[in-house]
């Protein structure tokens, strides 16, 4: 009779799990289309790293005990279905096994479940003491660690309850069961450990259906959700945006969730809420608006308010009901302040354990708020209006970009002439500073006997800015006419001193059809200095202390981390001073995303912070391989008088270090 009602039990929790997980992830099918199957192997293996191996959640502190809960979770998996099925049919079990085969099992499933107890006593503490985040105690946090707690408890009752009754045998291979079997001896009269076994039997059993059918409403979801979307991650970066189409009648950007993609729609069920992103997030920790845990979160929120009625709806009638996704003070919604504080720096995917790519679905709903809406900063009206105009953000007439190199021989770009084409970004020739920095990079470059041409007044902005603050129109007539002029002169080698407009030339531009072969001007140069093509005369002593700051749009979003490094030890004859967030892992300046042409009204400013990074250490000079750094940190260390540092691009060292004679 007790297996009939298990029976029935089981049957209606596993329908109700599988309805609860198909009403959940069918939300996700009202999400735009977007392929994500091809490359199946590598795919295969990059799930096999990073979500059974946990890579990028062992690569942190705590990594481990989340680890260690995993792995001892799917070996426990094993023991949960014999438990299920045994349930039903008693005779069913592990123990007609042959015996060293059985007793191995016994002490594989004691040693899981008592590392899964420590281990969520470990994190429950941690959770009490020092939470990955603020805001991270919540009850249904401790709620999921007390199940879990629970489950193996039960587990090692029931055992020890057997063992003592003598309906199990016990031996060496149960240590844990064996002290519990001497607990309830001590406490429990024989005729009471038959009774006190089916307790804790149906404690588990009932803890262990509750727990899953529990999952599919919890942030919990992820454990069902977060192996897949691994698995179906963007293989390569996230350093360009989709285009979109620019036709009568079509909306772009992204409201609504419908409006984004079921990928998109899939991250938001796959967030395990540690808070790695929002950790690691320039705005998050500098005090503004934006946290990209609580973006997604909102999503998800969003999703299942709405998600069930737009299913349904279609045209108008689905546009009426739907909830937007930006709005102030509304559940599953993101403040408008929030999208604009975004740095598109990419630190929050880079710390995601489950690779949930947030700056796709910001830059989404910048491009709503900026081309339905046309709301936005009042500060970037001029930029649009100068870079559309004038194919520059200050809106200097195109006669003037030439003016940097008026003292110098520079030469224009001839196909088959000059290898490369130096292309110098509006910063490089309109930036006072990062004028310094053009002339510098021509001197190494003649010095090297590099073949290059320049395109002068001819040259436009590439639009990076405009691209990540949610301009798609206007980057998209800014992109066709460069990649127009590029195939007209015939340019197919490039040298950028920019990393905007290296990440732009590179990746973006390949969306138009035009492959290049870009470089930034470290990888040309510590090419030339690993070849011997570049000399430099001694070592920059006078340099003193110095400290390297990584571009996020040269690294994290491009992986050029030591080309850079390589430099400086060539320039100097010793390693870069490394800040405590480096490579990887860097803290933003603060300019990215668009964010170098708006103001910052909340919070400490990002390059005050990151500048104090590099001042602990003391230095004498702070590099940097990014006009926008340039202008960032200068203007940070000036807000700090009586340092005395002076903020050098890599450009600039290498020629300081030029022999005389190349001067």
């Amino acid at each position: 009779m007790e297996h009939t009602f298990f029976a029935v039990l089981l049957s209606l929790s596993m329908a109700a799990f599988a309805f609860s997980c198909y009403r959940r992830l069918a939300l996700v099918a009202i999400g735009k289309e977007e392929y994500r199957f091809d490359q199946p192997q590598a795919r295969f293996k990059e799930m096999l790293v990073y979500a059974f191996g946990q890579k990028r959640v062992m690569s942190r502190p705590f990594g481990l005990n989340h680890g260690v809960i995993f792995w001892a979770f799917l070996v426990l998996a094993v023991a949960n279905v014999e438990f299920l099925v045994s349930g039903i049919l008693p005779g069913l079990s592990f123990a007609l096994l042959p015996e060293p085969l059985h007793g191995t099992l016994a002490f594989v499933f004691e040693i899981c479940s008592l590392v899964v107890l420590v281990a969520v006593a470990v994190a429950a503490v941690r959770r009490s003491i020092n939470p990955p985040f603020p805001g991270a105690r919540t009850f249904e946090a401790y709620f999921i660690l007390s199940m879990i707690a629970i489950l193996m408890l039960a587990y090692f009752g029931m055992n020890g309850a057997l063992i003592a009754s003598g309906a199990r045998e016990s031996t060496y291979l149960t240590p844990v069961s064996n002290l519990c079997a001497s607990l309830l001896s001590w406490t429990l009269a024989d005729a009471q450990l038959n009774l006190a076994a089916r307790v804790f039997w149906w404690i588990h059993a009932v803890v262990l259906l509750g727990f899953m059918n529990y999952l599919p409403y919890s942030k919990h979801m992820h454990i069902l959700t977060a192996i897949p979307n691994v698995f179906l991650r963007n293989m390569g970066k996230s350093n360009t945006q989709p285009r979109e189409e620019f036709c009568e009648g079509n909306s772009f950007g992204a409201a609504t969730v419908d409006q984004l993609t079921w990928k998109d729609l899939l991250d938001s069920f796959s967030c395990t809420e540690c808070g790695r992103c929002q950790d690691s997030c320039p705005a998050a920790t500098t005090g503004k608006t934006l946290n990209p845990r609580e973006v997604i979160h909102a999503m998800k929120e969003n999703l299942l308010q709405n998600g069930t009625v737009l299913e349904k709806l279609a045209g108008d009638a689905q546009a009426e009901r739907a909830v937007s996704l930006i709005g102030e003070g509304k559940k599953g919604a993101t403040p408008e302040s929030a999208l604009w504080s975004c740095t598109s720096c990419g630190a929050c995917m880079e710390a995601c354990p489950v690779f949930i790519e947030h700056l796709p679905k910001i830059v989404k709903m910048r491009r709503h708020l900026v081309q339905m809406e046309a709301k936005f900063p009042d500060e970037l009206l001029n930029l649009f209006e100068n870079m559309e105009q004038r194919s520059n953000p200050w809106g200097m007439a195109p006669s003037e970009r030439s003016k940097w190199s008026s003292q110098l021989e520079l030469r224009p770009f001839v196909a088959g002439e000059t290898e490369y084409l130096l292309f110098v970004g509006c910063s490089g020739a309109f930036d006072a500073r990062n004028k310094q920095v053009s002339v510098a990079l021509t001197r190494v470059l003649d010095a090297a006997g590099v073949s290059y041409g320049v395109l002068g007044r001819d040259e436009k902005c590439c639009g990076e800015s405009v691209r990540r603050l949610g301009n798609e129109y206007l980057f998209d007539l800014m992109a066709r006419e460069s990649v127009a002029q590029f195939r007209e002169k015939g340019v197919t080698k490039v040298i950028a001193q920019c990393p905007h407009c290296y990440n732009t030339l590179k990746n973006d531009f390949r969306q138009f059809g035009l492959e290049l072969e870009v470089l930034h001007h470290s990888e040309l140069i510590a090419g030339l200095l690993a070849s011997g093509e570049l000399q430099l005369e001694g070592r920059m002593e006078e340099l003193g202390n110095l400290v390297l700051h990584d571009s996020c749009y040269l690294g994290r979003h491009n992986d050029v981390y030591q080309p850079p490094r390589s430099v400086v030890q060539a320039v100097t004859g010793k390693a870069a001073g490394e800040m405590e967030r480096s490579r990887d892992k860097a803290f933003c300046c603060g300019a990215g995303g668009g964010r170098m042409w708006l103001e910052e009204h909340e919070g400490t400013p990002i390059n005050r912070a990151r500048v104090a990074e590099a001042l602990a250490l003391k230095p004498d000079t702070i590099c940097v391989s990014c006009p926008f750094c340039m202008t960032m940190f200068e203007d940070g260390v000036k807000e700090v008088p009586g340092t005395g540092v002076q903020v050098r691009d890599l450009a600039e060292l290498v020629a300081q270090a030029l022999p005389k004679t190349s001067k």
